[in-house]
């Protein structure tokens, strides 16, 4: 298991209110770490990479994954959030990476916010 797996694992899932979630490198758009099940394709880590350098787009388009179409509610240059009913999609970047986490209608969007910005800052305090 790659230090990024046990991250995911004791940061984000452990708090029991982030589904899934994973790590794309945001330079190669490859996934580096990801949560049992969690599939992203190629060109799905690139639109999650593409998000970020067109913020206009995101916010007035939203996301197509997993067969949900996710209208964003936040995008800035560092997060994005969106949501599909009681199922939300969040992406927050740092220098090298960009964490991927969804929660579903039993989970507090709050708390799997709180738990991946944390984990953002953490990365970004070591320059990741």
């Amino acid at each position: 298991m790659n230090q990024f797996q046990h991250l995911i694992n004791d940061c984000l899932i452990d708090t029991r209110h982030v589904e899934q979630a994973a790590v794309v490198v945001t330079k190669t758009a490859t996934i580096t770490a990801a949560t049992t099940r969690f599939n992203i394709s190629p060109q799905q880590a690139q639109m999650f990479v593409d998000a970020f350098k067109h913020l206009m787009s995101t916010r007035g388009h939203g996301f197509f994954f997993q067969e949900r179409l996710y209208t964003c509610v936040r995008a800035d240059k560092n997060s994005v959030y969106s949501k599909c009913g009681g199922h939300g999609l969040l992406l927050v970047k740092t220098a090298l990476y960009i964490i991927v986490a969804t929660y579903n209608e039993n989970m507090y969007p709050s708390v799997c916010v709180e738990a991946v910005e944390k984990l953002a800052e953490y990365l970004r305090e070591k320059g990741k």
